[in-house]
């Protein structure tokens, strides 16, 4: 939502209206705008019912109208043409596999795994593609809610990594599989990648409360050329290898490992950082691919 509320602020008058148009078509709109006060302005309205569709790739993780596809929990992605189906809103797949990209690295030699596909790279390239296309509304507004979410994921650094080591010689899906505790999590429930994602503050966090924290952040430099999607996943895995994966805390395996507040302060700057860098870039994607 932080991502969102940034790039809408500079969304092109034009871009604005018609991402406006878009995101109505969703099936969650009207829910989204009954749950805002009624005392919004027209423009506030919108601006929230934007940022909360940024999220709706992770909302339907828990509706029960759809489904994990794939194995190991629907994060692998099926073998067949149902991973790269982009039929709009009638499709009841989670497509989980479409939210990161594991490039894999090892500090210690151990043999790496391949890049699955398709991936967040791939899906990006797709959804881009239908926006400035001659498809229907429907559509433009399925692929326009999956690209809000997935250009902050990809400026996530673990969202763009997999670590392989020999006590975790498939990978450690980003983070996940690694146990991490933190000044608020002593008891060691959370993960590294769980970490990451929690930095700018709850999930749970409303739209007004998160265009608190986005108007509060460092601001960018970002050129409006900059819309090379690839570019961005190599700054994130390069993050992932140089301040996520950092030896201490983070060592080898799965932990549980111990953040020091040093790792904290290093790792919310990073993603303040990248959550501003994140809103501009997908300003520039609107910008440049509806027309």
């Amino acid at each position: 939502m932080a991502v969102a509320w940034i790039a809408y602020q500079h969304l092109n008058p034009n871009t604005k209206q018609a991402v406006n148009k878009l995101i109505a078509k969703n099936p969650s709109y009207n829910r989204w705008k009954n749950s805002l006060p009624s005392t919004l302005s027209a423009s506030d309205r919108d601006l929230y019912i934007f940022m909360l569709a940024s999220t709706w790739p992770d909302q339907i993780k828990g509706d029960s109208s759809y489904h994990d596809d794939g194995t190991d929990g629907g994060n692998t992605p099926p073998s067949d043409s149902t991973a790269t189906a982009n039929t709009g809103y009638s499709d009841k797949a989670r497509h989980k596999y479409w939210h990161f990209i594991d490039v894999p690295f090892s500090p210690d030699n151990t043999t790496l795994g391949l890049i699955p596909y398709p991936n967040v790279e791939t899906e990006t390239a797709v959804f881009r593609q239908t926006l400035s296309s001659n498809a229907t509304m429907r559509l433009k507004s399925y692929d326009l809610v999956w690209l809000l979410h997935l250009v902050g994921d990809i400026h996530q650094p673990l969202h763009c990594t997999s670590r392989f080591t020999r006590t975790e010689p498939q990978g450690d899906s980003g983070g996940n599989d690694v146990k991490f505790c933190s000044a608020t999590d002593q008891s060691c429930t959370g993960n590294l990648h769980s970490f990451w994602d929690n930095l700018l503050g709850p999930s749970s966090g409303t739209p007004q409360q998160v265009a608190v924290v986005a108007a509060a952040l460092p601001t960018a430099m970002v050129s409006k050329s900059d819309l090379d999607v690839h570019t961005w996943i190599n700054e994130s895995f390069a993050l992932a290898q140089s301040v996520t994966y950092t030896d201490p805390p983070v060592g080898i395996g799965g932990g549980p490992f111990s953040c020091d507040q040093t790792y904290a302060d290093n790792a919310k700057a990073v993603a303040e950082k990248r959550v501003a860098q994140a809103g501009l870039r997908l300003a520039n994607i609107l910008n440049t691919e509806i027309q």
